[in-house]
């Protein structure tokens, strides 16, 4: 990082709660913020295993009501945001709660921008575009993955022109972040897998990023060390506690990491992918991370020697160059050992739509910060090369 006339910020919630048995603690920090009455955002499948009651009478024993909207889908879209806006008019809400992984918690950050500011949520594309402050706002967490509980980030889908709209905003960061991994017990190994890659490449892409500090790397560094240890063992027995809290952390500090050192192509390409198809987040950032690093290493080979390390891979006598290749190998091989797909044809990604998907991706806030500037036909070469 060269040294500048740039300053550099740095953003987390105000509050946040980890370790086994932290979503106990959601009512009397709701009735903190002085809410009287939250809309409890989340996805039909956490409203029908009955998670969605359990908090919502946690929340109420504390003397604050509580309507359910379950209307946020994977890959969270405009009129998933505007549906959202008007259940929380109807019932004269004055705070919002997020329960779930990163779809709840975007749904529910877009519906904190578009009450508190008003108009669409598709006018808050782009970094900072709010002017007001969104209702007192909770995020409960499911999934070890996206970190959105604790970010400024918020992803949804134009659906129009199915593109995912990059919402990258200070004011919707939420006030308390909870991390309970009892709650991430039941999620599937392939959800559980499809998550931990998605931290893994908040994690490596905030280390390389041109805008990262000796903060964010300290936060990089440590999430891919926990990552490399425990997200093998949390896929092949999602009920060991110790690997779900371990995961809990290593999700969180590669948010940490993101959230204000940015990201890379790898997300820019993902969100297309991710427009275009409906396709799990995760697993296209799996896919892709490998075949970016490739692309990018020649930037600054000693940080991706850094990632070998942190990796567990031994680089004793190795060059640079050379340390860097291990650990983008040790990257391919974890994805494999947790039965991430090896390409995108496996998603059924046409080569067609290439172009159009690198065009969107050149536009995508993510792009600012990787460490090498390519070309479009740079970028269509790496969704080929991750095919």
């Amino acid at each position: 990082m060269a040294i500048g006339e740039q300053t550099y910020g740095f953003f987390i919630p105000t509050v946040s709660l980890m370790g086994v048995g932290s979503a106990k603690e959601t009512g009397p920090q709701v009735k903190a913020l002085g809410a009287k009455k939250a809309l409890l955002v989340t996805d039909k499948g956490i409203s029908a295993i009955g998670m969605a009651d359990q908090i919502k009478k946690l929340v109420e024993e504390s003397g604050v009501q509580v309507v359910i909207f379950d209307g946020a889908e994977p890959n969270p879209t405009d009129k998933n945001v505007y549906d959202g806006v008007q259940a929380y008019r109807d019932n004269t809400c004055d705070a919002i709660i997020s329960l779930g992984g990163g779809s709840s918690h975007d749904c529910a950050k877009g519906v904190g921008l578009v009450i508190g500011n008003g108009g669409n949520i598709r006018d808050f594309e782009g970094v900072n575009k709010s002017t007001k402050p969104m209702p007192a706002f909770v995020a409960i967490n499911t999934t070890a993955g996206t970190a959105s509980e604790m970010t400024r980030f918020c992803i949804i889908t134009n659906t129009d022109t199915k593109v995912k709209m990059a919402i990258v905003d200070w004011r919707c960061t939420p006030n308390v972040a909870i991390n309970d991994p009892v709650l991430m017990v039941g999620k599937p190994a392939a959800l559980t897998a499809a998550t931990g890659m998605d931290a893994l490449t908040h994690a490596v892409e905030a280390y390389v990023s041109t805008i990262a500090t000796p903060i964010t790397d300290a936060c990089a560094l440590q999430a891919i060390r926990l990552i490399a240890d425990w997200l093998r063992p949390v896929v092949a027995n999602g009920k060991n506690l110790e690997a779900r809290d371990k995961m809990a952390y290593a999700e969180y500090l590669a948010g940490m990491a993101f959230n204000n050192a940015s990201l890379g192509y790898v997300h820019a390409m993902a969100h297309q992918l991710g427009g275009f198809y409906n396709l799990p987040h995760g697993v296209c950032n799996a896919i892709l991370l490998p075949s970016v690093c490739e692309f990018n290493m020649i930037s600054n080979p000693k940080r991706f020697a850094d990632i070998a390390v942190a990796m567990g891979e031994n680089i004793a006598g190795l060059a640079d160059v050379d340390a860097a290749a291990k650990g983008i190998a040790a990257i391919r091989k974890l994805s494999r050992d947790i039965g991430i797909p090896a390409g995108l044809k496996a998603l059924n990604v046409q080569e067609t739509d290439l172009r159009i998907m690198a065009e969107n991706a050149m536009k995508d806030a993510c792009m600012l910060t990787n460490p090498r500037t390519a070309t479009l036909d740079c970028v269509i070469g790496i969704y080929k090369a991750a095919m």
